[in-house]
């Protein structure tokens, strides 16, 4: 018995082996996840059939109880039978295509068998249709559920089948007596044989698949984390400034041993080796992306000659390069260059591909959003400029008092209301203003209510002292500075703190009001930032907008955070490679 377990193990190494080279092809997969039609299981019938077949070929025949150790079985005789793995290919294609395949490979391979003659070739070729029949009835309500069949459940349902072929021939084949020895030899070497197989089978499968799925994710992912990283920067347009900081990122974020970007007659950016020739603005742009640019088609080089290359010493050797498009014109190139030609894999180049169809969608986007700020430039101008009636009143009220009580303090007033004024009207006009004209901003605000209120908001300001010249969205401290002293503290709370910070961290800005007010109730929570929330004092829409233009500004990355406890803090953080200095102070 020992000896037939071996053996039969050697046998159904031919078909595992099988298994594992189909696997890896790609068509074959793509038949076992989607394989609706009658095309598809047709050809699906004809492989897990010529699996059974073949076992049919190399199985060991026994005859009157005697082990016959052929390599190929073409006919029996009538004394004689196999012990052989024919029920495992008809299992695997009934459990993963279901009862058509199932059947289909189960009749083709019964009816083979029966062909070939013995003893028991009745009881074969009827256990082999059962056998279809079960496992596609089987592999049915696994799909109706949407799972899959783990290998620990084909093996047990291997075991099963054998069972019942074993259970068929003691019924089936005559005499009984000689159906009993033949039983007693093969029941447990091809029970045993046929579970490890159909374990082993559908874990190649699975492995296979899965590391498929697993690579795809992946790529998906690092796909749309460039294309996140990168948006702030596309919306730009094609510069030198813009371009520098996408082919840092996609650099940092794939395999590429250089990535550059160019316009329609020069090099943007390059970043990676070839650094000390392909020098962007000095550099006009190769032959291969003077072709890419006439044709507007993907195009691959894997020789130096091929990326033609002015300088001789350049070691880069490979290279996909991909146009860049907006409105159906094609604007410049994506370029990722390699070392090796190896480096240029099937996936990179899926990469690429997928990375240059966002990248022109971005570019449209944000050509799209450009002409938009334009058309409502006056409107937005309009709004940034308006000034709460109430504020300015209760400045006015405020300062007319000061003028008989305390006129040092009135004048004071006036020229901060001035200020106020100024930096609305500044803002007005400016996509970008210096951090410190902010915090003059902010500071000419607080004067007007600290004086309407005295002792009443202690205001701190954390602002790092190299971050005063970086360059900000007008209005955002102010906006969460006005929030904070208008809604956070409740009208009894006296001694009433609210901290503006600014640091520097991991190559972004990030800023943030913190208040020790009475904090947020959680139904508002809820709602803010995803849409302008009612208010008594107000129109309720600051914050939403103020999130809505960080978010069109730099991305959502720069979306605003809100926490509340103990009183509230909100923050949000800009990348510090847009932010450009102000160096006019």
């Amino acid at each position: 018995m020992l000896h037939l377990i071996i053996m039969m193990i050697e046998r159904v190494g031919i078909i595992v082996i099988l298994g594992f080279v189909l696997a890896h092809v790609k068509g074959f997969r793509n038949l076992l996840l989607h394989n609706q039609g009658f095309r598809k299981k047709a050809i699906l019938v004809f492989i897990f059939a010529s699996f059974s077949i073949i076992s049919n070929y190399t199985g060991i025949e026994i005859q009157q109880q005697i082990v016959m150790n052929h390599e190929f079985s073409y006919h029996l005789g009538s004394s004689s039978s196999i012990a052989n793995t024919r029920i495992m290919g008809i299992e695997m294609g009934g459990l993963i295509g279901g009862p058509f395949v199932g059947i289909g490979a189960g009749l083709l391979a019964g009816i083979h068998r029966y062909t070939l003659g013995g003893s028991t070739a009745l009881s074969c070729a009827i256990s082999s249709i059962l056998a279809g029949v079960i496992a596609g009835y089987v592999g049915s309500r696994f799909k109706r559920r949407n799972r899959m069949v783990t290998p620990r459940q084909a093996a047990l349902f291997g075991v099963a089948m054998e069972s019942l072929q074993m259970i068929i021939i003691l019924l089936f084949a005559k005499p009984f007596a000689d159906a009993w020895g033949l039983v007693s030899i093969i029941a447990l070497p091809m029970i045993f044989v046929n579970g490890i197989g159909s374990f082993i089978f559908l874990s190649i499968l699975q492995s296979v698949i899965r590391q498929e799925e697993q690579a795809k994710a992946m790529q998906t992912h690092r796909v749309f984390s460039i294309a996140d990283q990168t948006l702030p920067f596309f919306r730009q347009g094609l510069n030198e400034q813009s371009c520098k900081s996408v082919a840092e990122i996609i650099h940092r974020l794939t395999e590429t041993d250089a990535v550059s970007l160019t316009d329609t007659e020069k090099i943007l950016a390059h970043v990676g080796d070839g650094t000390d020739h392909h020098i962007p603005s000095k550099s006009l742009i190769t032959g291969l992306s003077k072709q890419v640019l006439m044709s507007g088609k993907i195009m691959k080089a894997h020789s130096k000659d091929e990326i033609n290359c002015s300088v001789a010493h350049c070691p880069l050797e490979a290279a996909i390069v991909l146009p860049l498009t907006s409105n159906g014109q094609t604007i410049g190139t994506l370029k990722m260059y390699f070392n090796s030609p190896v480096g240029l894999s099937r996936v990179e180049e899926e990469l690429a591909e997928g990375l240059a169809m966002l990248f022109s969608t971005q570019l449209e986007l944000g050509e799209a959003e450009t002409q938009s700020r334009l058309l409502k430039d006056a409107e937005i101008k309009a709004l940034q400029a308006q000034v709460n009636p109430h504020f300015l009143f209760n400045a006015i009220n405020t300062i007319s008092v000061l003028c008989r009580t305390n006129v040092e303090m009135a004048r004071k007033l006036l020229l901060q209301l001035s200020i106020y004024f100024r930096s609305n009207m500044q803002g007005a006009r400016q996509l970008l203003i210096p951090m410190h004209k902010e915090i003059q901003h902010v500071e000419a605000y607080l004067s007007l209510e600290q004086a309407r209120f005295p002792n009443k908001y202690h205001v701190t300001f954390q602002i790092e002292k190299e971050l005063e010249q970086v360059m900000i969205p007008p209005f955002v401290l102010q906006v969460l500075v006005e929030n904070a002293v208008r809604h956070a503290f409740p009208k009894h709370q006296t001694n009433c703190e609210v901290i503006v910070s600014a640091l520097m961290k991991d190559g972004h800005v990030y800023m943030k009001v913190t208040d020790n007010g009475q904090g947020i109730e959680d139904d508002k929570m809820a709602q803010l930032l995803k849409a302008p929330v009612k208010s008594l004092e107000g129109t309720g829409t600051a914050l939403f907008n103020l999130d809505q233009r960080l978010r069109g500004i730099f991305g959502r990355q720069a979306a605003l955070s809100i926490h509340s406890d103990q009183g509230t803090d909100i923050s949000f953080r800009i990348p510090m490679d847009y932010v450009k200095k102000d160096d006019s102070r």
